[in-house]
Parts: structure tokens; sequence; C-alpha cells
């Protein structure tokens, strides 16, 4: 069973570059595929394969003056934003055909710069590292301070750096676990107790003890509106305007 760990980064300000460089560089090869296989449609040939994407979108495309800096980056990066590519295409097939399961997927569009989130993903190839101080060392991007609030329980198969609307990066790490084996960490107990989830109180248990209620909701409710209202009177396309935009974003 695969299990997903997610934790905060903190890059230093050239990190912050390396990773908007790397942020945008699989962008634009997640569009140049998209365009690649739209283009083949509209004029009724098959589809390219990814051998071939990778060969024209790719190496040649590093070796022109338009792309050259696409070698700029971890070519793992951009080899996986063309796996991204395919896995779109394949679920919008399936899901058109009717064999996948859920709400109907559409067909994949091309990704914008203003979007709010960006994601790049490393595999084992891509020989990233966590040190033995505890930070995550990625290619040509360096030594990434992380803030963990556990340990992982095996050595992760992949690393998934995601950038969301507030600004705030995280690490995404994907490790293969035992479910059996999870469940002999757990300590025998031969005592039970039940539990009765209510408003007055978050909790009641049968022996008598009362959790309350720690109305996280009602005060996240209560900053956000005082957020939005700040947003709302801030004038468009100020600098004010974007601070406020980030409050809004990390409430």
């Amino acid at each position: 069973m695969q299990l997903r760990y997610v934790f905060r980064l903190d890059p230093t300000p050239g990190q912050r570059i390396a990773l908007a460089r790397a942020f945008g560089c699989a962008r634009v090869v997640y569009n140049d595929a998209v365009a690649a296989r739209e283009r083949a449609r509209a004029a009724g040939q098959p589809f390219p394969t990814a051998a071939v994407l990778s060969k024209t979108l790719l190496t040649e495309a590093k070796k022109t003056s338009e792309r050259h800096w696409l070698g700029e980056v971890s070519a793992v990066v951009l080899q996986q934003a063309l796996r991204d590519v395919e896995t779109a295409y394949r679920n919008f097939f399936t899901s058109l055909k009717g064999r996948r399961k859920g709400p109907k997927v559409g067909a994949p569009r091309f990704k914008s710069r203003k979007d709010a989130r960006q994601a790049i993903r490393f595999t084992a190839n891509a020989r990233w590292k966590i040190t033995a101080t505890g930070r995550l060392n990625l290619p040509k991007i360096g030594e990434v301070r992380v803030k963990w609030s556990r340990s992982l329980p095996a050595v992760p198969s992949s690393v998934t750096v995601t950038k969301d609307a507030a600004g705030r990066y995280f690490a995404s790490f994907v490790v293969d676990t035992d479910p059996a084996a999870d469940a002999a960490r757990m300590p025998d107990t031969d005592r039970t107790v039940g539990i009765d989830l209510g408003l007055t109180h978050f909790a009641v248990l049968s022996d008598g003890t009362k959790i309350d209620s720690p109305r996280f909701l009602r005060r996240a409710e209560k900053k956000l509106k005082k957020a939005q209202r700040e947003l709302s009177r801030k004038q468009k396309g100020s600098k004010n305007r974007a601070k406020a935009r980030l409050k809004v974003a990390r409430a």
C-alpha cells in the first residue's frame, strides 16, 4: 500500500528562483506535449508516442535557441511532465469510453503560469536524497530545509514539490508500506471505550470523559471573512491587493 506524507519546505531565496525555473520548464514541456497531440488530432494523424515527444520536445529542443534553457533543470522533471500528459490523456480516453469510475474527466488543457498551484516531481532516477542533517537535496536546486513533523516509515520512492496559492512550498513523499506490519506496531490492549461525537462537546467517552470542541472552523471562518473584506477594499492591480490576496489564500 502506498501512503503520502506531506511536509512544509523552507527554501532560500536562491532555491526559490531555482524552483520557479523548474516549475516553468515543466509547464512549458507539458504544454508543448499537449500542443503536439492536438496538432496530430487536427491533422487526423496518430498521436506521437512518448519516445517521439521525448526526442523532439527535450533532446532536440535543448539544442535550439528558443528552448535551450530546458537544460538548466533536472531532466527527470521534464520527463515526468511528459508522463503527466500521457496519464492525463489515458484518463480522458478511459473516461470517454465509460471504463473509468467516478466523475467524467475532460481533455488535458494548457497550464498557465498564473495557476495557483505549481508542481514538479522527482523519481529515484533523479538521485534526490534526504541528507544526514534532514534536508532534502534536489538536483540543480540544492539542499532545501524541511520542517519535519514526524519520521517516514520507509524510504520514499518519489517526492513531489509543490507551491500553493499562498506562496508556501511543500514536499510530498510517496512511501510503500505493509498494512500488516503497521498493525503489528500498535500495542495490544484489553481496554475498550465508546466515543460519542456531538456539537456542544467534540466527543464524550463512555467512561465519562468530555472533550471540548476546539471550534476551529468557526474561528477560521471569521478569519477568512475578515481577509476577504480587506481584499475587496484594495485597488485592483496594486501591491496591497496582491498582499491581501495572499492573506485570503492562506486563510
